[in-house]
């Protein structure tokens, strides 16, 4: 969880690391947008902050994928990991670590991890047989294909029959450890209903499971046994340690231990709850070191109702929508209109008419048409006044002295879309208040300090509604700070240091006589166009 009230705690935080199959769709911007948020929250908040993202090379997979495209596997991912980085660039993604597979220091960690389990006595040979999905690179129980032995996921793949020598890792022996840790830390899983689809996967015995494949040459060799290749969940998992390494330390473990774990949280989508939920846990118990504390299971996208797909001719590119309407239009429809851990649905004209309504409206006209009344009645200027002059009653103030706190526990939960309607009902109110108080008609009047008093009231209501949705629209928020005065740019982390939380987050930050800037748009009015 993420504390308002606390200003030095550490918080790490990851994404999946994506395979790299294929290049990043929009599933996986949307878990990376999700994780972007809660750093960025995280940083304004004064902590210090180790995001993690990357990318997951190794596989059957990616060796058959690159092979059908004429190309090495290590040139084929280099490609697609560009690509990740690309959009992650394009969609204002501030991470602090972006670990791949391949690297070399990550080959040393999984190495060293394997051998703190391997000791501990968990890592043992037998023979695998069974039904093998390549697209989830899992072995599936017979329970849970679909007719014709169809991978569940990946619904028009038949597994592949295996029978083979492998290595595995003696996860039965951790069910009761993993049961405790599920009851004693109810909030490790999170939503409620991902938790209550891991008790009941668990509640049916854990079975150990392979952690080797033969005949495969894209991959780390077994340390105890080079004529086989480590399985890629067991490699890509430790990723995640990998990534917590300083540029300059030596790959070993005790060097992943000095900081940063345990980590705090991990965002994940649905479809890979188990290998986090539960492998993951007991790998970490087994080579003796630190659980982390949450993981969170998101929903899946779909478009117009749909499930997204090549076959259907419905899949939503994100590079192109993000270099239609912008990175924070994109970053705020989602989290706006979607509840984070839920599925989810794109539906291009509701986007258009969301942003229109939210941003160009509500927030952006707001903005421009009480600054040209500042100008036009104050010389360009802060109102005359303070929040001291305005009494808690005011509906304003009302709204806007609790509202950081509102927010702060909305984005500790991952409620996204509550944030952002906690926000929106301020700004909604400063629309409705400057109708009701005409102060057009109060200047003709000659009701200076009415004038100013309803002035400062609104442009303090701007501003606390743009700081408190920074995380999510920080190109936005920038320009509205700016155009109060403020040279604060909220995607320069080392300006974020300046600009506390505890100060910030109140209602009546606004001085007295401090300058304005020029009215302009800070979101323009989106018009729809062809299918994305």
């Amino acid at each position: 969880m993420i504390s308002a009230s606390k200003t030095t705690e550490k918080f790490a935080l990851t994404t999946p690391l994506y395979y790299v199959n294929d290049l990043p769709h929009i599933g996986s911007a949307y878990t990376t947008i999700a994780a972007d948020i809660l750093a960025r929250f995280a940083r304004l908040q004064g902590k210090s902050v180790m995001f993690v993202t990357g990318t997951d090379e190794h596989g059957q997979k990616i060796q058959r994928t690159a092979e059908s495209k004429g190309r090495s596997p290590q040139a084929y991912c280099d490609e697609i990991a560009a690509g990740f980085v690309a959009l992650w660039e394009k969609l204002d993604i501030q991470y602090d670590s972006f670990i791949r597979t391949t690297s070399v220091k990550h080959e040393a960690i999984v190495k060293d991890f394997f051998q703190r389990v391997w000791e501990r006595g968990d890592i043992y040979k037998s023979r695998q047989q069974g039904w093998y999905c390549v697209a989830c690179e899992e072995f599936k129980e017979e329970r849970e294909l679909l007719d014709g032995h169809r991978c569940p996921i990946h619904t028009n793949k038949q597994a592949e029959w295996r029978d083979e020598e492998n290595y595995f890792f003696r996860l039965s022996r951790y069910q009761s450890q993993l049961e405790e840790l599920y009851q004693k830390n109810p909030n490790f899983i999170q939503p409620e209903s991902r938790r209550n689809e891991v008790l009941s996967f668990v509640s049916q015995g854990l079975q150990d499971f392979s952690i080797s494949r033969v005949n495969l040459d894209w991959g780390f060799p077994i340390p105890v046994d080079p004529k086989q290749t480590i399985y890629v969940w067991f490699d890509a998992l430790v990723g995640y340690l990998t990534a917590l390494l300083n540029p300059d330390d030596e790959p070993n473990l005790e060097n992943v231990l000095r900081q940063w774990l345990p980590i705090n949280l991990h965002l994940i989508g649905k479809d890979i709850l188990r290998f986090h939920a539960v492998y993951w846990p007991a790998m970490l118990m087994s080579a003796g070191l630190p659980i982390s504390h949450k993981v969170f299971g998101h929903g899946f996208l779909t478009k117009d109702g749909q499930k997204m797909g090549k076959s259907l001719g419905n899949t939503l590119d994100p590079f192109a929508l993000v270099e239609r309407y912008g990175a924070d239009a994109v970053r705020y429809y989602f989290f706006k209109e979607i509840e984070f851990g839920k599925d989810g649905d794109f539906n291009e004209t509701r986007f258009i008419n969301v942003l229109n309504a939210d941003l160009a409206n509500d927030l952006g006209n707001l903005l421009n048409r009480t600054l040209n009344m500042v100008k036009k009645y104050c010389n360009g200027n802060v109102p005359n006044c303070s929040s001291d002059d305005i009494p808690s009653s005011h509906p304003l103030k009302a709204i806007g002295s609790t509202l950081g706190e509102k927010v702060a526990y909305n984005y500790e939960a991952l409620a996204f879309n509550q944030a952002c309607d906690a926000i929106l009902s301020l700004v909604r109110a400063g629309n409705k208040f400057i109708d009701e108080q005409a102060p057009w008609t109060l200047y003709k009047q000659g009701q200076q300090q009415q004038v100013e008093q309803v002035l400062y009231t609104v442009l303090e209501s701007i501003r606390l509604a743009a700081y408190l949705l920074s995380p999510i629209i920080p190109n936005v928020s920038s320009k509205i700070y700016q155009q109060l005065g403020f040279s604060i740019n909220f995607n320069e982390k080392s300006q974020l240091a300046a600009t506390p939380f505890n100060i910030h987050a109140q209602w009546g930050l606004l001085s007295v006589n401090q300058q304005l800037g020029t009215p302009k748009p800070v979101f323009q009015r989106l018009e729809l166009l062809q299918a994305i």
